[in-house]
């Protein structure tokens, strides 16, 4: 980070200088129209308040219920010192607590916190996805005290405009709960590079199929009209963040470039279409810079071209525009540098990336946390007051429309009671069982197909828990004593140097030369079954001949894949992309088209019943 930002010291000073201030309560009457409580509001906020509604960063959630003291791994300051101190006030949300109760009263004492500043501006708190089983600090959590859920991608496996409907309402119900009321998803990029590590989170490779569903999604997290009731929607990474040249992810300097082979441009922004349709009210962009278009060679949230030109102009959008998380300012993650993903104006320095992203048209910047900064600027005459207040406006319009300043806190009986209730786990569970995709099924020796496998049998099992095996068959040591052999695998990807980068499955999906050896050799032995986790596309050209059956699940729990192995649940699940049939088809394909590999595998949308 550059000395233009370590010597700015305004937050603390400024707040006290500001809490002497008279305060015209007008905004807080309820009975009021929205925008007139909006005008009273920004009327009386000082430089210092309006900026810090400008950012919005991670902050820690205590394990206790009580506020957070500083997080040493991420970085990030205790929650007073980002209320109180930064005079911010939109946060996403790190972590989680044991328990819905546990969250909720962590986020109560947020607001009470927030609540005694001079204007008592509530936060507003997001949050990646947390329903499914990623565990990636900046793209997706762990379910926690959630119901766990299918990965996005298997939403899509399952094709149920409906159930995404009803996913979306049950997330709304778990997320309202405990505070939270913006959410950073749907993504709805495309996947048409097969090695690009963030399409798990995607409703795979169709553009129709997407459009679908990521309005379907909308609506359940929005409800039927918007208000307080409501988990905003943040839909990213417009204009669509699936073109990444050779499946690079834009997180990291190697992966900045999105490109566009094909001519498929517009393809991309067919999904997003249906989200502006479905009334999203957040937009994200994301981190790539476009290449060989007519579009400034800068990355997404710097570029106006794209921000102004395509989503304010050509789709009128009027909503938030928040950009993906840390385009300014340098950091440190796990100890080890993460530089600002400023691709395009890394020549830039902090001050000017911060004007050329408000240029752009955008209203918050993700992943930062420097007020300071954009008061100096202000000051300095480099951006309006004006400008700020243009923006400001949306922010806090967001925020009363969502009733945070009539009902900040939440009910934590409630939240215990709603978060994980018996009905909503088993809905999750339900969707986990159908999104299984059966891939193949050979004919035994007897005649008849291999799956459903009878229970009671004896089974040789690798990533499944004994105990829980236990439950459909006796465990057995070595594939040589075993009636069937289940073996639960990942879709392959490269080790790669970083701590952070090695969180993002990319590279390579070939599976090695060892696992394919270990694969046949059991297959030998005994009638095998191979569950492969497809949080991206695997090859299994070098097995497929070689085993009794091969499934596939995105994000599912041994129990729902022994269910669907034994007959005690059906299987629904159709692929939600091409498996390519070789890398060589992989790598001579175009990033930006889909269904581009020679000669897959399994097509999309294929998927055998039982």
């Amino acid at each position: 980070m550059t000395d233009t930002i370590e010597n700015l010291d305004h937050g603390t000073t400024d707040a006290a200088a500001s809490a002497d201030l008279p305060v015209d309560p007008t905004y807080r009457d309820a009975s009021l129209p929205v925008d007139e409580r909006v005008e009273n509001l920004l009327g009386q906020m000082t430089l210092q308040e309006k900026a810090g509604l400008f950012f919005q960063t991670m902050i820690a959630m205590s394990q206790d219920g009580e506020l957070s003291e500083a997080n040493p791994m991420f970085g990030l300051p205790s929650n007073e010192e980002q209320v109180i101190g930064k005079g911010m006030t939109h946060f996403n949300v790190l972590g989680s607590a044991p328990s819905a109760e546990l969250m909720a009263q962590w986020h109560n004492k947020l607001q009470e916190l927030a609540a005694s500043t001079r204007l008592g501006i509530p936060v507003t708190i997001s949050t990646d996805p947390r329903h499914s089983f990623s565990d990636n600090p900046l793209a997706g959590m762990l379910s926690g005290p959630f119901s766990s859920w299918p990965e996005t991608v298997g939403l899509a496996a399952i094709r149920d405009e409906a159930l995404v409907e009803r996913f979306g309402d049950i997330a709304r119900q778990e997320y309202t709960a405990v505070g939270i009321r913006v959410a950073l998803h749907p993504q709805i990029d495309l996947a048409t590079e097969p090695r690009w590590g963030r399409q798990v989170a995607t409703f795979g490779e169709d553009a129709e199929l997407t459009g679908k569903l990521g309005a379907a999604y909308i609506r359940g997290f929005q409800g039927e009209s918007f208000g307080p009731g409501s988990v905003s929607t943040m839909t990213k990474h417009f204009p669509g963040g699936g073109p990444q040249m050779d499946g690079e992810d834009a997180h990291f300097p190697h992966g900045r470039e999105q490109v566009y082979p094909g001519g498929e441009f517009e393809l991309h922004l067919k999904p997003f279409e249906d989200a502006f349709a479905a009334g999203t009210r957040q937009i994200m962009p994301y981190y790539g810079m476009p290449v060989g278009t007519e579009y400034e060679e800068v990355g997404f949230g710097f570029n106006k071209s794209v921000i102004t030109g395509l989503l304010r102009e050509r789709y009128a959008f009027e909503g938030i525009v928040c950009t993906d998380w840390g385009l300014i300012s340098d950091a440190e993650i796990f100890g080890e540098p993460f530089p600002a993903r400023a691709w395009g104006v890394e020549h830039l320095t902090p001050r000017e990336r911060v004007i050329k992203v408000l240029e752009a048209g955008v209203d918050q910047f993700g992943g930062e946390a420097i007020p300071e900064l954009l008061v100096e600027l202000v000051e300095a005459g480099d951006v309006t007051e004006a400008r700020l207040d243009e923006s400001a406006r949306r922010l806090l319009r967001e925020k009363f429309v969502l009733g945070l300043f009539d009902q900040p806190f939440v009910d934590v009986e409630h939240a215990a009671r709603v978060v994980g209730s018996d009905e909503f786990v088993a809905a999750g569970e339900a969707a986990q069982r159908a999104s299984i995709t059966v891939l193949t099924n050979t004919t035994t020796d007897a005649g008849a197909p291999t799956l459903p496998l009878a229970r009671g049998l004896k089974l040789y099992v690798e990533g499944i828990a004994p105990e829980v095996a236990a439950e459909y068959g006796t465990v057995v040591e070595t594939p040589a004593e075993a009636d069937v052999a289940v073996i639960r695998t990942h879709a392959p990807f490269e080790e790669r140097s970083s701590t952070f980068e090695n969180f993002f499955h990319q590279g390579s999906l070939d599976f090695t030369a060892e696992a394919v050896a270990h694969f046949r050799e059991v297959g030998a032995a005994v009638p095998t079954v191979i569950d492969v986790h497809l949080d991206r596309p695997a090859i299994l050209t070098p097995f497929v001949g070689d085993v009794a059956a091969i499934v596939g699940n995105y994000g599912a729990s041994a129990r729902a894949v022994l269910d669907v192995l034994t007959g005690a649940a059906s299987p629904l699940g159709r692929l939600p992309f091409d498996l390519p049939s070789s890398m060589a088809a992989v790598e001579a394909s175009r990033e930006d088209v889909p269904f581009d590999t020679k000669d897959p595998l399994f097509r999309f949308g294929h998927g055998l019943s039982l």
